[in-house]
């Protein structure tokens, strides 16, 4: 007995309609003018580019407003889907079928959702690999959908088309929320740096006065004294913060509060360097974040063979050099750790700063740090560029409260993140949903005086044997 409702009927696709594949265009087939060939993603993205084709085209491979086209190929998740068209005349390109139907019979917007609510299924009969699949023709035509009567059709589309423009309005205010919880992070931070997000505790809290930077550069000399080593004066160059500070801050500069360092790679020929006990921070590890282990380690002959240095807990990294997003992030580390030549490490004094202050103060300027770090032939920083950064130094308790409120407020943003991206997935769950109930008959009402899908399906078939078998299309000059 059929679980669908009286009148509907399971009919494959290709019972229902003609399909036309593709036409391979050659890259030397390609010119500035002529019709805008339709490759896969210009279904998927409205803003991609077209390539154009200006020679001879068979009927069959161009396109027309209102023609229903399926992208067979590509990614799962982004490529795969039914559209119709509705950006003018144009050649079909291989990897897409026209999908040729009697209009009088099927309904053009219900065959499309038809087709797109057995995507997952399609997809999962794919062949090829994980990125790149394809669907052969003989699956798709195969692949069997609920067919109801065409008037039924036509009102299944429209409560489609309304339920559906409503959710994906729903997920497009969803998907600008993780841009406005950046923002606030990014707006939490710079108050936090500038002094105005404890403006209330300073008022509460008067009696913290400012560090004292020569007391500072002497409590570094005395660390370098201790280690047999002399503390040099350091040439920084110029450049402040431009904005003014609470009056029990100190503008200085990085190098001024902290021990810069950057690292050096063993040789990677000496197998005898590497997979040793110290671990070995490369730049793609420094990614706003703490580094609990590294991927690759070194030996004591490895290390020795360096001039890199191995850094206690609560050093602060920042990546010099990286291409994309890498250049201008910080790390903490949460282990003793040495590192490469793209990165410095920034030792912290415990009297006078907390490595997590350091670190929100960098993620703060991070983009400006970027802007620092390019040039025209070599996008880095070097060591220098690192000690002459700008740092706004205030009271350590002043530090160890800027840093709590930071985690509370931040603690709060990714609950809410969370909380959203539970949402998305609802409301991806909730398309498929209103699908499914579309194609079990539950979402409009039946009407039982209207012609039946079998005899829709009949007259579909009659059609078919009628039909001449298809020519190969002439060529029209286009």
């Amino acid at each position: 007995m059929s679980d669908l409702p009286e009148g509907w009927e399971y009919a494959p696709i290709g019972a229902l309609c003609n399909l036309i594949n593709g036409r391979a265009f050659k890259p030397q087939e390609w010119s500035n003018s002529g019709l805008p060939i339709i490759r896969i993603q210009n279904l998927n993205n409205p803003e991609a580019k077209f390539n154009f084709f200006s020679g001879q085209l068979e009927s069959k491979h161009h396109v027309r407003d209102g023609d229903l086209l399926f992208a067979w190929s590509g990614t799962p998740g982004t490529s795969f889907g039914a559209h119709i068209w509705n950006r003018g005349d144009a050649a079909l390109n291989q990897h897409i079928f026209k999908i040729e139907f009697p209009d009088s019979d099927i309904d053009r917007d219900f065959l499309r959702y038809a087709i797109n609510q057995k995507l997952d299924e399609l997809i999962g009969s794919a062949q090829g690999g994980v990125g790149l699949r394809h669907v052969t023709k003989g699956t798709f035509e195969k692949t069997e959908i609920a067919f109801p009567p065409l008037t039924e059709q036509t009102r299944i589309a429209a409560k489609l088309e309304e339920l559906l423009t409503q959710v994906d309005n729903l997920k497009a205010r969803m998907d600008g929320i993780p841009a406005l919880l950046n923002r606030f992070r990014q707006s939490v931070l710079t108050t936090a740096v500038s002094g105005r997000l404890t403006e209330e505790w300073r008022s509460q809290n008067p009696s913290h006065p400012p560090i004292s930077t020569k007391d500072l550069n002497k409590a570094w000399a005395d660390t370098y004294r201790l280690q047999g080593k002399k503390y040099k004066e350091m040439d920084l160059l110029p450049g402040g913060l431009g904005y003014t500070l609470p009056p029990s801050w100190v503008e200085t500069k990085v190098g001024e509060v902290f021990d810069v360092y950057v690292g050096a790679t063993p040789s990677r020929e000496n197998t005898e360097f590497w997979g040793g006990p110290i671990p070995w921070v490369s730049s793609s590890e420094v990614a706003f974040c703490r580094i609990n282990n590294t991927r690759e380690s070194i030996t004591e002959a490895g290390y020795h063979s360096a001039s890199t240095v191995v850094h206690p807990s609560g050093t602060v990294m920042l990546a010099m050099i990286g291409q994309g997003k890498t250049r201008g992030q910080p790390a903490i580390l949460s282990i003793e750790a040495c590192h490469n030549q793209n990165t410095a490490a920034l030792r912290v004094h415990p009297d006078y700063c907390k490595s997590e202050y350091l670190y929100y103060y960098l993620c703060e300027r991070y983009e400006e740090t970027r802007r620092l770090g390019s040039g025209n032939n070599q996008q880095a920083l070097n060591k220098k560029a690192v000690q002459s950064l700008p740092f706004p130094l205030p009271p350590l308790s002043e530090q160890s409260e800027i840093v709590c409120r930071i985690e509370k407020l931040f603690s709060l943003v990714d609950q809410l993140e969370k909380k959203v991206n539970e949402a998305k997935t609802r409301i991806d769950r909730l398309t498929q949903s209103i699908l499914a109930k579309a194609f079990r008959g539950e979402l409009v009402p039946q009407d039982p005086n209207e012609e039946p899908a079998s005899l829709i399906l009949e007259r579909i078939r009659a059609q078919h044997v009628a039909a001449p078998k298809p020519k190969r299309g002439r060529k029209t000059l286009k």
